[in-house]
């Protein structure tokens, strides 16, 4: 095995990527772009890896016992910093504790490594601390910014990185990535094909029934919507379910949180609640609440996506277009969309579910709303 294995349809990026760790085009800052599901964040992941593994992340033991390679996949290197946000945005508090890290040497004798997964997140201000950095890196740093695309970074930041563009894998790709996991070759055909190249979307609906029940509730919806009642029940439907898998989600974790700030207080032992107590429940609080809105509205945009990929088949099939349905399984309920539409209002159909999108997650427009707006626009037109 190497720290490449988990990259699926990637095989130009690994050889990039392979060079660059062999001494060739090596920089001391990369931008990661992508579709959704690419492995973005993986690539960079593995990347680190390998630069911190003396096999280069791809000796007899690596990923599995090499101890450079599995400290970094399971995030414990001391020279190798992952920066998750569930938040809305970066600010600029943590990149600027990010830049103080990325001028210190590395504890090891490699690499002083900085992730950032979410860098189309980063606030401006927190784009023009981490552009000094880059402008004046330490020799032995590297940083490693991931986003959708070039576009949603500052060109003074990725105009000085090398950019790295990762590619959507192949239904057959991904299928083929999951059967070597242990699914089934029937699961793992609709699971690549319903995932539309996203990986980590196909491991869950490979992998859990519940995940492919929901979405199945979903691309029925678009042959459901024949008149305003029914519009109006769909969009109910897809917004409590989205708060129903958003909140299983983020309930654990809030709970574990709540315990940890008990016990770092002293809560439980003392009986009493400290002064600072107060003020550090409320700011954990609020950074539950901004995760949970982010959480749902991932969870909504999903849906979203499962939308599009009905309307999409529907095109398909009224074209003529070659290849295989996404939604294979209920072909007969697209055929009945094909039958009372045309591909140029499937397509504005289209169109309404990415102004929806765009509503909830750059205008704040409320979920419950825009999913009624569009589901009306979305409605059977009568005969």
């Amino acid at each position: 095995m190497t720290i490449w294995d988990t990259l699926v349809g990637q095989r130009a990026t690994i050889t990039a990527l392979e060079q660059a760790v062999a001494g060739h085009g090596m920089t001391h800052a990369w931008l990661f772009t992508g579709p959704p599901g690419s492995g973005r964040s993986n690539a960079a992941i593995a990347f680190a890896a390998a630069l911190q593994c003396e096999h280069g992340g791809a000796g007899p033991d690596c990923p599995d016992t090499c101890h450079a390679c599995h400290t970094v996949l399971a995030g414990s290197h001391a020279d190798v910093t992952l920066v998750r946000t569930e938040k809305l945005s970066i600010g600029v508090d943590e990149v600027r504790e990010l830049v103080r890290r990325a001028s210190l040497s590395p504890m090891g004798d490699r690499w002083q490594i900085l992730v950032i997964e979410d860098a189309d997140r980063l606030t401006e201000q927190a784009c023009n601390a981490l552009l000094k950095a880059i402008e004046e890196p330490n020799g032995r740093t590297a940083w490693m910014l991931c986003a959708p695309t070039v576009e949603d970074v500052l060109p003074t930041i990725r105009s000085r990185c090398r950019l790295v563009t990762l590619a959507t894998p192949t239904t057959a790709e991904v299928a083929g990535f999951l059967v070597s996991r242990g699914v089934e070759e029937p699961l793992a055909s609709y699971a690549a094909r319903a995932s539309q190249g996203h990986i980590g979307r196909a491991r869950a609906l490979a992998f859990d029934e519940a995940v492919r029940k929901r979405r199945e509730e979903i691309v029925q919806l678009p042959a459901r919507l024949t008149n305003l009642g029914r519009c109006m029940d769909a969009a109910t439907q897809l917004a409590e379910k989205a708060k129903e898998e958003a909140d299983a989600i983020t309930a654990e974790l809030d709970a574990r949180e709540k315990v940890d700030l008990d016990l770092a207080y002293g809560v439980v032992e003392r009986g009493r609640r400290p002064r600072e107590y107060g003020p550090a429940l409320a700011a954990l609080e609020k950074g539950q609440r901004t995760r949970a809105k982010r959480r749902h509205l991932d969870v909504v945009d999903r849906g979203l996506t499962d939308l599009v990929s009905v309307y999409r088949d529907a095109i398909a099939i009224a074209t003529g277009a070659p290849g295989a349905l996404v939604n294979e399984e209920i072909r007969p309920e697209i055929e009945e969309i094909v039958r009372t539409s045309t591909p140029e209002l499937n397509l504005r159909r289209i169109g309404w579910i990415f102004a929806a999108r765009e509503q909830m997650l750059e205008f704040n427009v409320p979920v419950a709303l825009a999913l009624e707006s569009m589901m009306v626009a979305l409605k059977t037109p009568q005969r």
